[in-house]
């Protein structure tokens, strides 16, 4: 199955907003994620609700969901959108680049890329992605975080920071994590 050009009825196109609003905006995005993750321990019920709150909160997050390592590969795993890549081998695409440098990786243009390589594109309407990695308490990457957006740029240091920070859930053994910024 191919990726259609046409968005799909139930998803929104991405709305950008100023480095202002973003940090207001993953402000509540975070108190809804402590609030709700308090005390949790379980890895898939954190990424359900870290997906659910900040497709949420975040109007330019078009496609968000996480990658799972699983036999030396990632697999998807909880996602909110389109349909995801099913299979990502480690250094491949942006998310397999993030999983092999366990570094952020943010693009403000995917179709610059090289196709199949640097990116692999599961929706064409997706322009712009950051991709976070995801670690345990043992400092094992255990997933990658994956955003896109349908507008070129949307991605930047504000976003890097707060995401890396929501990731840190996965490092707690079930306690909120207190941020500021």
């Amino acid at each position: 199955m191919s990726a259609s050009a046409e968005m799909p009825y139930f998803i929104k196109p991405s709305i950008n907003l100023s480095t202002e609003e973003k940090h207001q905006a993953y402000q509540e995005a975070q108190a809804g994620i402590d609030a709700n993750l308090a005390g949790e321990t379980s890895p898939m019920v954190k990424m359900v609700t870290i997906n659910c709150l900040l497709k949420t909160f975040l109007p330019y997050f078009y496609w968000t969901g996480f990658y799972l390592v699983e036999n030396g590969r990632l697999v998807v795993g909880p996602y909110q959108g389109t349909l995801g890549c099913l299979y990502i081998d480690f250094g491949r695409g942006v998310c397999g680049k993030a999983a092999i440098e366990r570094k952020t990786q943010i693009v403000p243009n995917t179709h610059a890329l090289a196709q199949g390589s640097e990116h692999i594109a599961c929706d064409p309407n997706s322009l712009s992605e950051i991709v976070v990695p995801v670690f345990n308490e043992k400092d094992e990457l255990i997933a990658v975080f994956d955003v896109d957006s349908t507008l070129a740029g949307s991605f930047d240091e504000v976003d890097q920071a707060h995401l890396e920070r929501i990731m840190i859930h996965f490092k707690q053994s079930g306690s909120v994590i207190k941020t500021l910024l």
